[in-house]
């Protein structure tokens, strides 16, 4: 009998942990990604490593449609070779229901069926331990491949998992910096006038009819050199204006440098109005963390550098109209913000324990971060 490799991908983790490297923090919808080609240097590195040919890749992620069925996008990505759709469901909170079991009880059936000699696991969950080492009893390897955060580290994984695998390999940021970009706008594709601030014209044509101003201004605190009064911890902040939805920008053919038409790429006004809806949390840097003390576990520190981390993230892909609705809407947290929220917290404090009243300071300092947001 031919022996084979597969490959089991726990897509939540794989995009939380690729989007943190990218944007700094687990917001999915804060990238976009090329999905062929990631599956095909998965599968490559499997190869490479384990000198044995493929089985097939099983993809572990939640139907985003009612009733776990696919999307048009995980559609696609089923219909690739040797790609198989292993879809649980989402609760009406937008938790992932169903897919670490699937996971696990085919770890533990397909160990005992020897159905590969080697499996190679995209994931960093806890819960997968006990299926790792029934996988292994029946002689089948396992090994851990993690995806890589900014320090060369495995991003997320579990102490107890990474100690029941067979082995562990990261996914370079070359293959993540390849397959993985922003939403948001790069700043050297924006043209000149859409650099810095943006013209009148451009912010007027964003803001909202018959309102002033898009969204309360608020005071940039580190440039006046003293902490500001939180409109959000005070109750002083004004209501903010219903949300007005934004009209979808066109995409109109670019003029290139020969002067032919480039089909599909947004002109420049399109990007000036983009740039014109950019919101920025001041003093924020997406990619710079707060080191957990060994001793100190879960600190005040950390959990603020989580919460702004996040903050900073979706202001990269949101509008003054996006950021309005949110403020209405406080105290109560958009399930995929709370989600992310507390996945960033966890993978930065993977060996330590997070208590309630942790977590709730963690929202605390998101709403915190949010009424200092604002429009460049």
């Amino acid at each position: 009998m031919r022996s084979y490799c597969a490959v089991h991908v726990d897509v939540g983790y794989l995009l939380a942990s690729a989007a943190t490297y990218v944007t700094g923090s687990s917001l999915r919808r804060g990238v976009v990604v090329d999905y062929p080609t990631l599956i095909a240097r998965l599968v490559e590195q499997a190869e490479t490593d384990s000198g044995l040919p493929l089985l097939r890749v099983n993809w572990y992620d939640s139907g985003a449609r009612p009733g776990g069925m696919p999307d048009y996008q995980q559609e696609e990505i089923g219909l690739l070779p040797r790609v198989k759709l292993r879809l649980g469901r989402l609760s009406y909170s937008g938790d992932q229901k169903g897919v670490d079991i699937r996971i696990g009880l085919d770890l533990a059936i397909q160990g005992r069926n020897r159905v590969a000699d080697a499996v190679y696991l995209v994931s960093g969950d806890d819960d997968l331990t006990e299926a790792v080492e029934e996988a292994q009893s029946h002689g089948v390897q396992v090994v851990l491949l993690a995806v890589a955060d900014r320090a060369g580290r495995p991003h997320g994984v579990s102490k107890h998992l990474r100690r029941a695998v067979d082995g562990l390999l990261l996914v370079g940021p070359e293959t993540i910096e390849a397959t993985v970009r922003s939403v948001a706008i790069p700043e050297e594709l924006l043209p000149e006038g859409a650099k810095g601030e943006a013209p009148e014209e451009e912010c007027a044509a964003v803001a909202p009819e018959g309102v002033d101003e898009v969204m309360p201004a608020a005071v940039d605190d580190e440039a006046l050199g003293e902490p500001a009064a939180d409109p959000v911890e005070t109750g002083t902040a004004p209501p903010s204006p219903a949300p007005v939805p934004a009209p979808a920008a066109e995409a109109t053919p670019q003029a290139a440098t020969d002067g032919a038409p480039r089909p599909g790429l947004p002109s420049p006004a399109v990007f000036a109005r983009r740039r014109a809806t950019a919101l920025v949390l001041p003093g924020a840097d997406m990619h710079m963390e707060v080191a957990v003390d060994p001793e100190l576990g879960v600190t005040e520190e950390v959990v603020d550098g989580v919460a702004k981390r996040l903050v900073a993230s979706w202001c990269a892909t949101s509008t003054p109209e996006q950021l309005a609705e949110l403020r209405r809407a406080a105290p109560t947290l958009p399930a995929e913000l709370d989600r992310a929220l507390l996945v960033d917290l966890a993978s930065r404090t993977q060996d330590h324990h997070v208590d309630d009243e942790a977590r709730q300071h963690l929202r605390d300092r998101f709403w915190v971060h949010v009424g200092r947001v604002r429009m460049e």
